[in-house]
């Protein structure tokens, strides 16, 4: 209780709590445990309006450990050559037998699990880049692999489970004789897990011919990767406790537990076909399944604590596995998309010179040097012990909707070369993966409108959610003293942060702090403005809106963006510094602070139109974008600079393509980068020739001006980018069956006009008609 009379307390703070009770819905339980889970890092910095640029470059940059290193060169690579995504896909629908036992006997499953449990221990990094390596030979494979090490069985009793069952399930699951699933998601409730109906009941059953303390289980799951053929599911249900056996609460909560598979009445098998992805996805059931209480994650301690469980893990699996593999695919499409513009000519000009194919190669390589930027920054973020909610969920939505844009950007630029499926179309797959990274792990709609900006509003920012449990706290006392402690420290905040955003805006952010940085100094200052403009922006909006804010997705999506923008630009920039302020490099930076300045005054500009409050959103329009949007994204010599940076090898390029997996040149993809090489060498031959008016190097044999060494050097290199250009194409009776890969047909090969004609069997013969060559 307070003790005596305050009058700022009592007279000014009081009518405002009463006020704040009133447009401030208290938090449901479901929203605590999601705000409670793991931490603030980097995004705090961000929501104080005045981030600490030298804090962010101190961080330690992501590095690989020498036996993470070899892990990726060693059993990785020999995993990626295992693997024939097109025979999966079209065949087998499934890894190999002999890919399934590496992935185990190599200790694929066990990569987060720590050395002493008999698992790898990597680092977030490390399990991030085998994930990525993975996935740029293929997202099935890289989805088997990451899914062990993501969200499920082995991260939650490390995390939450009892040392008996620590020392018990994590050798099992490191080294294989366990394969693991999560079955969270149910017909009834996807993103809504206050609507799930599966449940368990605690009662007592006979277990391995004891009579003990369990639950009773009932469920139907779907989505649930590796579940067709997991030994040991995790299950989400919702708990009762009816006989109130376990204590007083009879609806206990969300619970966890591990259900043994083989246990009587679960039903597994089936699958799904996610978007025609071949890794192991289906629906389960379980009917009357009794499990003992040890089975329970925790153990009994632990029941009704599911949902914190699953949000605490959330928050750290979910910045590392999917932008690995977002990562993967903008850098694949990097390096194959500016190789067959590079080979591929029209008009007798690679289409990689036609300025439309460098808007979207420039796309394409400033997404990649972004997404990695970010990627990296979370990661060293993870390694330092943080486990930021909010960040992993931006980042998420954030990577895999920007591999959206790439590899459709990519498969533009390909044409008909990426559309026609079969063993030479090496981006049909990463192409028909897109929807699987947008909708897993919490949809990309929800997360963006919902989640980003409406729990790092409270949990990233500096009082918000103080206030909020001031506001909630029954003894009304109690409240009071601490709503006054924190809310008029919130003023003073919001004070200074009003004039820095109003200084900075109509300065453009020219005296803003910035660090020491070369060429990038001047991005800081504008990051320094735009910073101060959305920490007053989300005060204003939560001031005006009170708690309708979070019903106003629209408002808050686009408070999300600029929240994202500013996290991915600080990778970038943190990118550029680790990496040693390359000049080479700098296109592709100046490319992403381009791009996000103009998407961060274009979201300012939408919610200031669109605040209820009209003063309000006026107000906000004077002080930050007096002049309205100015930024318009990146000029043409930018955009002009990133294309080229894809078209031949240099060390940026290398930076930008680091840990993609080739394979052999009697494969798709290292068919495209030799003939990229022979193209490249040879291109100074042409230049010379091109310089005395000929152009074709034939017509230069008869005068002398092409050597012998030169002419086998160009027509190998002819040879190389016909075998690219090719596309695939079938028998009739070969589509009609499953066996799609038994009739992939030897196609004839054209060089330079001249048809090299393979043996045909009769059938091919009928198929390969004179009119069709």
């Amino acid at each position: 209780m307070t003790s005596s009379f305050n009058f700022r307390r009592d007279l000014i703070t009081r009518p405002i709590l009463q006020w704040a009770r009133g447009v401030m819905p208290a938090l449901s339980q479901t929203e605590r445990e999601a705000i409670d889970a793991g931490d603030t890092w980097w995004d705090a910095a961000l929501f104080t309006g005045d981030p600490d640029w030298n804090e962010l470059l101190a961080f330690p940059p992501a590095k690989l450990r020498p036996d993470e290193q070899a892990f990726i060169d060693g059993p990785v690579n020999t995993l990626c050559a295992m693997v024939d995504d097109w025979q999966m896909t079209w065949e087998t629908r499934d890894l190999s037998p002999e890919t399934w036992a590496y992935l185990k006997s190599q200790k694929f499953f066990g990569m987060i699990i720590p050395k002493e449990y008999g698992g790898l221990g990597f680092s977030a990094f490390g399990h991030a880049e085998a994930v990525r390596k993975i996935a740029t030979r293929s997202a099935s494979a890289a989805v088997t692999a990451m899914v062990p090490n993501s969200l499920g069985p082995g991260e939650l009793i490390m995390k939450f489970g009892t040392q008996a069952q620590r020392d018990h399930w994590l050798p099992r699951l490191a080294d294989g004789r366990e394969v693991p699933a999560f079955g969270l998601t149910s017909p009834e409730a996807g993103s809504d897990a206050g609507a799930m109906i599966d449940e368990g009941v605690v009662c007592r059953g006979t277990w391995k011919g004891q009579d003990v303390l369990g639950i009773r289980l009932n469920w139907h799951k779907r989505y649930i990767t590796l579940g067709p053929v997991c030994t040991v599911l995790g299950l989400a249900f919702k708990l009762k406790d009816p006989d109130h056996l376990l204590g007083d609460v009879e609806d206990i909560g969300i619970t966890c537990a591990l259900v043994p598979t083989d246990t009587a009445g679960v039903e597994i098998g089936r699958r799904h076909l996610p978007a025609f992805q071949t890794f192991q996805n289906g629906p389960n059931w379980g009917k009357d399944v009794f499990i003992p209480m040890d089975l329970v994650i925790g153990g009994a301690e632990r029941v009704g604590q599911g949902w914190m469980m699953l949000m605490t893990a959330l928050a750290a699996g979910r910045g590392i596995s999917l932008p690995a593999m977002s990562g993967a695919a903008a850098a694949f499409s990097a390096m194959t998309t500016g190789a067959y513009a590079r080979v591929r000519s029209q008009f007798n000009v690679p289409i990689g010179k036609f300025e439309g194919v460098q808007e979207r190669l420039a796309r394409i390589a400033g997404n990649a040097y972004l997404l990695d930027g970010a990627r990296r920054l979370t990661c060293a973020g993870l390694d330092m012990g943080h486990h930021p909610s909010v960040i992993s969920a931006l980042l998420k939505s954030g990577a895999t909707e920007r591999m959206r844009v790439v590899i459709n950007d990519a498969m533009d630029v390909h044409g008909g070369k990426a559309v026609i499926e079969g063993p030479r179309n090496y981006m049909g797959s990463q192409y028909r993966a897109i929807p699987v990274g947008i909708t897993v792990e919490g949809a990309n709609i929800l997360t963006r409108s919902l989640m980003v900006f409406g729990q790092g509003a409270i949990r990233a920012h500096p009082f918000m959610l103080q206030e909020i449990l001031a506001i909630g706290e029954e003894d009304r006392a109690k409240g009071l003293a601490d709503f006054d402690a924190v809310f008029w420290k919130h003023v003073a905040h919001a004070v200074r942060t009003g004039l820095k955003a109003w200084g900075r805006g109509w300065t453009d952010g020219a005296f803003a702090p910035a660090p020491e940085a070369g060429r990038a100094s001047r991005f800081y200052r504008k990051m320094g403005r735009y910073s101060a403009a959305f920490a007053l922006t989300s005060d204003i909006a939560l001031l005006t809106l009170g708690g309708t804010l979070k019903r106003k997705e629209m408002l808050s999506g686009r408070l999300g963006d600029i929240l994202a923008e500013l996290y991915f630009l600080s990778g970038a920039l943190k990118r550029w510094e680790d990496e040693g302020r390359q000049d080479a490099d700098f296109p592709l930076l100046q490319w992403c602070m381009d791009t996000g300045f103009a998407t961060i005054e274009q979201r300012f500009d939408e919610v200031f139109a669109n605040l209820p409050n009209v003063l309000a959103g006026w107000l906000l329009r004077a002080a930050i974008l007096p002049l309205g949007p100015r930024r318009r994204g990146p000029s043409d010599r930018t955009t002009t600079a990133c294309a080229e940076l894809l078209l031949a090898p240099s060390p940026t390029r290398d930076r930008l393509i680091e840990n993609v997996y080739v394979g052999g040149k009697d494969e798709a993809v290292g068919q495209l980068i030799d003939a990229f090489e022979r193209v490249v060498a040879t291109q100074p031959i042409h230049d010379r020739l091109r310089a005395q008016k000929i152009r074709k190097w034939k017509d230069g044999v008869e005068g002398g001006w092409v050597s012998a060494d030169e002419i086998a050097a160009l027509e190998a290199a002819d040879k190389a980018v016909a075998a690219v250009i090719e596309v695939d194409d079938f028998a009739q009776d070969g589509l009609s069956s499953r066996s799609v890969a038994d009739a992939h047909p030897r196609r004839p090969i054209w060089t330079d006009g001249v048809t090299q004609r393979p043996e045909l069997d009769a059938e091919e013969q009928r198929t390969f008609s004179g009119a069709e060559l």
